[in-house]
């Protein structure tokens, strides 16, 4: 377990007063109440049995910065779908694929829910993607 990153990551991000934990004098939590906070926000929350979706997909810096460089942009309907293509990729156990749309490709991290690089067609031509293990056209 990565506790020293992921609490790091949590505990600055959280109120530990919102959380029900009580916070000491200096403003931290004792090793028991933040074993409690991290437990919570290891375990899905579920509606009608389902686990939740995550809250969009991120992007990398990496990708980001191609993206710029290239001038692209994503409609939210684009959006959508390509997260709709990386949700069923990982339904199927994917770790990493690579998603076309009708002007782009992305290769998506489905694991971490993290576009790591984006392309236009220009830059698809001649292209070899590796270290994918599935393809989703959108």
């Amino acid at each position: 377990m990565q506790s020293n990153i992921v609490g790091s990551n949590i505990v600055s991000r959280i109120n530990p007063t919102e959380s029900g934990a009580k916070a000491t004098p200096n403003g931290k939590l004792n090793k028991n109440e933040f074993q409690d906070v991290l437990n919570g926000f290891q375990q899905p929350k579920m509606i009608e049995n389902q686990e939740l979706k995550p809250q969009g997909l991120k992007f990398s810096q990496h990708s980001v910065e191609r993206m710029h460089s290239r001038g692209i942009r994503f409609s939210p309907e684009e959006m959508q779908a390509i997260e709709n293509g990386v949700q069923k990729a990982l339904a199927k156990g994917s770790k990493n694929s690579l998603v076309l749309t009708d002007k782009n490709a992305l290769i998506v991290s489905t694991k971490n829910n993290t576009v790591v690089t984006v392309m236009d067609r220009a830059a698809m031509k001649e292209n070899v993607f590796t270290n994918i293990d599935s393809t989703v056209m959108v």
